[in-house]
């Protein structure tokens, strides 16, 4: 099926995998366009189908489609999906449906002829949802109509048809990636690639080549990571317009196109100058300092803080010697500016938009000050590399970790070897508490540890919070911070880290110790 998307849509029979948030929008997004959609899902009581886990109604649904539109949840290994390959059916994701739908920008100052919103992209392991938001954050300064859509929760589909937006900031997950096929970003940024969702990839190499399709056809620019080779090889690996090319972002001093830190200093040595102008090699713009960005340093209790120098890969940098912001916060910062400037977003724009932004909930977000503890959230560090870029902010010997949940494949034993330092005690969550602990016991034998009996769900957090109270001293930060995805105990990684917060204010103060 190829062609505009009429050609391909009239008359097509479609069927929607997945009737969640995305596979809606998609139903939405199809009527009136389509022959007929069928839905097929599981858990929601109005599909057509309730579900396709054996191979023979698989194939018969199959049989009377034209395409197949899965949501992101459905492994490639699903019996549907499997049998939409065999029977040479198409397989798409919402994200390939919403750039065939999409639809020219509204007129400008009364001119036609714009086209549809450019997309600018992110995808990575860790950092995927501040970055894009950082990104529409700094399109917004400049005056353009944008959103930061996909994967951070509005589905690409509602807004692909909309002419009003200038352009978009999209977030992807490998999830997304994997059935799209024909998209071209203006430009596009892989923030890193750590293990994660192995068991829906099933392996390390599949799960970063579906990372990569993010720069399959750029236009302007590819955006990677300095600190992370892999996402380099992506970029060198990729298919892309002629004339896009590759910036890297570091927390180092950047070389000549890339984006990096001179002292303080966020600095373009990119999109400074024409590619024409004999100086550009020579010189840089500014798009801002470190104290545009103080006010994304962890709301620390007592006990906060990290030795200069820690570590400088982007993902999982501590705060250092230049401030209290994480590196892994400036590095997203400097990837969003990376994107917004191959869009042609002026240097001050950058730095109004990244003042401006704020973080989401259940990211580093303290909770409450108690007899001399910090409580702290970070509920959506959901794998390890997260985990270890949220522990790295703090002291040595000053954290209480609530850890554990779905594993998705990876393994924590290198993050408890990198991070043990930084542990007072950990209190272990989780349907299989096992894996955790087990890798705290090998890499971490003298830190204290309680595991919270899983077999009432209801009371999980409420009974590890009560523990990591027992084991934290004054000046101690106990760090909701899993490593792992919420599934097995909680709706999702906001439940999660709401049900931690209404633990901890439940906690009963002495009187005067509270801050």
């Amino acid at each position: 099926m190829t062609g505009r998307p009429a050609d391909v849509l009239d008359g097509a029979r479609v069927l929607v995998a997945g009737l969640g948030v995305t596979g809606r929008a998609v139903v939405a997004a199809l009527a009136g366009r389509v022959a007929s959609v069928v839905t097929v899902d599981a858990r929601a009581s109005d599909a057509d189908v309730a579900g396709a886990d054996d191979a023979p109604t698989a194939e018969r649904l199959v049989a009377a489609a034209d395409l197949v539109v899965a949501s992101p949840g459905w492994p490639p290994s699903a019996p549907l999906l499997a049998a939409a390959r065999a029977a040479g059916v198409p397989v798409w994701s919402e994200v390939e449906l919403a750039w065939r739908l999409r639809v020219d920008r509204a007129p400008a100052d009364g001119a036609d002829g714009r086209g549809p919103a450019p997309w600018l992209a992110v995808t990575g392991t860790n950092g995927k949802t501040t970055t894009v938001e950082m990104l529409a954050s700094i399109l917004t300064a400049a005056g353009l109509r944008t959103a930061a859509v996909g994967n951070v929760g509005t589905p690409l589909v509602s807004v692909a048809v909309d002419p009003s937006y200038d352009v978009l900031a999209v977030e992807l997950s490998s999830f997304q990636l994997h059935h799209t096929l024909t998209t071209s970003f203006e430009a596009a940024a892989v923030l890193n690639v750590a293990p994660d969702h192995l068991d829906w990839h099933g392996s390390l190499e599949a799960y970063a080549a579906d990372k990569g399709r993010v720069y399959a056809r750029a236009q302007v620019a590819c955006v990677y990571n300095v600190a992370d080779p892999r996402t380099e090889q992506l970029v060198r690996d990729a298919d892309v317009v002629e004339g896009a090319r590759a910036v890297g972002f570091t927390l180092g001093a950047p070389r000549p196109g890339q984006l990096g830190l001179v002292e303080d200093v966020l600095v373009d040595r990119a999109f400074h100058a024409p590619a024409d102008d004999p100086a550009r090699h020579g010189s840089a713009a500014e798009l801002g300092t470190l104290d545009d960005l103080a006010h994304l340093a962890p709301a620390a209790g007592p006990g906060h803080g990290s030795e200069p120098g820690a570590e400088s890969g982007s993902e999982g940098a501590a705060a250092d010697a230049r401030g209290q912001v994480p590196g892994h916060v400036v590095a997203d910062a400097l990837a969003a500016a990376a994107l917004a400037r191959a869009h042609g977003v002026p240097a001050v724009a950058v730095r109004d938009g990244l003042r401006a932004f704020r973080t989401g909930a259940h990211r580093i977000e303290r909770v409450r000050v108690l007899d001399g503890v910090a409580y702290v959230d970070d509920s959506k560090a959901t794998n390890p590399h997260a985990a270890s870029a949220s522990l790295a902010g703090f002291a040595p010997g000053t954290v209480v970790w609530v850890a554990g949940g779905l594993a998705k494949g990876a393994t924590f034993d290198d993050l408890v070897a990198a991070r043990a330092d930084r542990l007072r005690a950990a209190v272990v969550i989780g349907a299989d508490p096992e894996p955790m602990r087990g890798a705290l016991a090998r890499h971490a034998p003298e830190v204290p540890v309680a595991v919270v009996d899983p077999g009432d769900t209801g009371s999980v957090m409420r009974r590890a919070v009560a523990a990591a109270r027992d084991l934290a001293h004054e000046g101690d930060t106990v760090l909701l911070a899993p490593a792992g995805a919420s599934m097995d105990q909680f709706a999702s990684y906001a439940r999660r880290g709401e049900a931690f917060a209404a633990a901890v204010r439940d906690l009963p103060s002495h009187p005067g110790a509270e801050r």
